[in-house]
């Protein structure tokens, strides 16, 4: 599946004017879904309506996908029901996110409307939840998943709880969806809001490194950001990302040549099958540039994270470039050239036998 970008928008918290440029700016760093949510009804439901609907049709030409998340207490004072999703659909919004589950067969029956909305679950639960609708023969093509976000601190999902939820839609081939969260904005759905993310560890990354964590995983398609506004480097920052491969940021050394930097960026580079525990190693690039001259310079012991190039005293691994797995004595046929950024050791675990992964300078 093509993996996607979403923001997320609070129109009871801000108004249609912000949230409209919020959308435009989104749109041109390639986001194309959209996460909004009724909270309460405190505006006549015609206001609620206007507001809605022209913040939607607006986002819908800019073809952004909008998922509308509503609460189960608001629709008896809205007068909707979930057996008559009308509503949903005169507001122009392309799906409903089921926030609170049924029987498995409600929502089944629901993949049938005949607005051909999307019905979007609730992925963040370890129990046989999509099996249950999965038997009451639902329309698949209807169904998405996504997690929950955790306002407050230390709620948010552990890692290994996270992908056994994740695996249970993975399996079925459902499109899925997670949340991170942006540095510093401060719009959410409730009062508190100390970021919106879905897995606790990502709550004080930077917003790429939890979005390239995600999508490492294997099991997520859609990146959210779970709370308002962006700031627009963060939007052009996750615009920027590589969504089908690792790409893990480096910062050369000074000696580091020109030839050594072409060798880093300018490649796709490919872990080698027969896997080593101590280093990843891109070989392909070794034969491109086998001609080239890789003076030796002085070398170091190499560490997690280090990024290594053979120099011209290593033979035929002379422009191998090796990414560094765990701690590994000094070798002066090595040049030391860049480091992976620390905050993204974690991810080269990620670089799995025969992956292709790409470097980029911090």
């Amino acid at each position: 599946m093509t993996r996607r970008l979403g923001v997320s928008i609070y129109p009871e918290h801000s108004t249609v004017e912000k949230d409209i440029a919020y959308l435009t700016l989104a749109s041109t760093h390639g986001f194309d879904r959209v996460f909004t949510c009724l909270l309460s009804v405190n505006k006549p439901k015609e206001e609620i309506v206007a507001e809605f609907t022209e913040i939607i049709t607006h986002a819908k030409q800019l073809g952004m996908e909008v998922i509308l998340d509503v609460a189960p207490a608001v629709f008896d004072q809205l007068e909707i029901s979930y057996d008559d999703l009308s509503f949903f659909a005169e507001l122009g919004a392309d799906g409903v996110r089921l926030d609170v589950g049924f029987d498995g067969l409600k929502e089944a029956q629901m993949t049938y409307n005949k607005y051909n909305l999307k019905i979007e679950l609730n992925m963040s639960n370890d129990v046989d939840y999509l099996d249950n609708i999965l038997t009451f023969n639902a329309n698949k093509g209807n169904l998405l998943g996504c997690h929950n976000f955790y306002p407050q601190r230390y709620t948010g999902l552990p890692y290994d709880f996270f992908i056994r939820c994740s695996e249970r839609f993975r399996k079925h081939g459902i499109r899925t969806a997670a949340f991170v969260t942006a540095s510093d904005a401060p719009l959410g759905p409730w009062s508190i809001n100390d970021g919106l993310c879905t897995l606790e560890e990502h709550r004080t990354l930077p917003v790429d490194v939890q979005a390239k964590h995600l999508w490492a995983t294997g099991l997520i398609d859609d990146v959210i950001i779970g709370n308002a506004y962006a700031s627009e480097e963060e939007l052009r920052l996750l615009g920027s990302l590589q969504r089908d491969m690792i790409e893990l940021k480096v910062t050369f050394t000074e000696e580091t040549t020109e030839l050594e930097k072409t060798v880093t960026l300018d490649e796709v580079h490919l872990r080698r099958g027969d896997i080593s525990a101590y280093m990843i190693r891109s070989v392909a690039v070794r034969k491109k540039y086998a001609k080239e001259d890789f003076p030796e310079r002085e070398s170091k012991a190499q560490v997690k994270g280090d990024i290594f190039i053979g120099n011209n005293t290593f033979g035929k691994y002379k422009g191998e470039l090796q990414v560094v797995l765990q701690e590994m004595p000094l070798d002066e046929r090595k040049n030391l050239i860049a480091t992976v950024d620390e905050q993204e050791h974690f991810l080269i675990d990620y670089i799995a036998p025969w992956g292709t992964f790409r470097l980029r300078e911090k």
